[in-house]
């Protein structure tokens, strides 16, 4: 009977294991690991935020150390283009930093096209800004080098002011 009861006690721990597995299953690459390669976005929520789809599950995804400007202000929907024209359709890596999912139970994660690594383009490209979301802060530095690189050449979002709040934190 002990002999019945260990072996469905580990059926039981290794199932849990693998269920971990449906979003957590990539090659782990450094601090936080992957997600994996074999998500399909299937659509552009706003600038940041994207829903992706692998094995018929649908997982809400937000970039992690970047923010883009919200439905109602400026700038808005050439944000939602830029993130469209990187990973619309397209097939996405995603890794995660330290958090797992926000408070809205979006994975958070960073973003990656092949080899370009969307969150940084973004910022790059001035439709996001550098934004520290604790504890998730492996690039921030980066992002905040590049956001101000981007503001002093006018790109993106930049000129319309939307990222001019002086608060760099969430």
């Amino acid at each position: 009977m002990t002999r019945i009861i260990l072996a469905l006690f580990l059926i039981v721990a290794l199932v849990g294991c693998t269920l971990d597995e449906d979003i957590d299953s990539g090659d782990d690459q450094g601090e936080g690991g992957t997600t994996g390669d074999g998500f399909r976005v299937v659509r552009i929520v706003d600038g940041d935020t994207i829903e992706v789809e692998r094995d018929g599950v649908i997982y809400d995804v937000r970039y992690v150390g970047v923010n883009t400007p919200e439905r109602d202000e400026v700038c808005y929907e050439d944000a939602l283009q830029a993130n469209a024209v990187w990973v619309e359709g397209r097939e996405v890596r995603l890794e995660r930093d330290q958090s797992d999912t926000d408070r809205f139970d979006r994975l958070l994660r960073y973003i990656y096209v092949d080899d370009v690594f969307v969150n940084e383009a973004l910022v790059r490209d001035g439709w996001a800004e550098a934004v520290l979301y604790e504890p998730d802060d492996r690039h921030f530095d980066d992002f905040r080098v590049l956001e101000f690189e981007a503001a002093q050449s006018g790109l993106g979002c930049h000129p319309s002011g939307i990222f001019d709040d002086n608060n760099d934190e969430r």
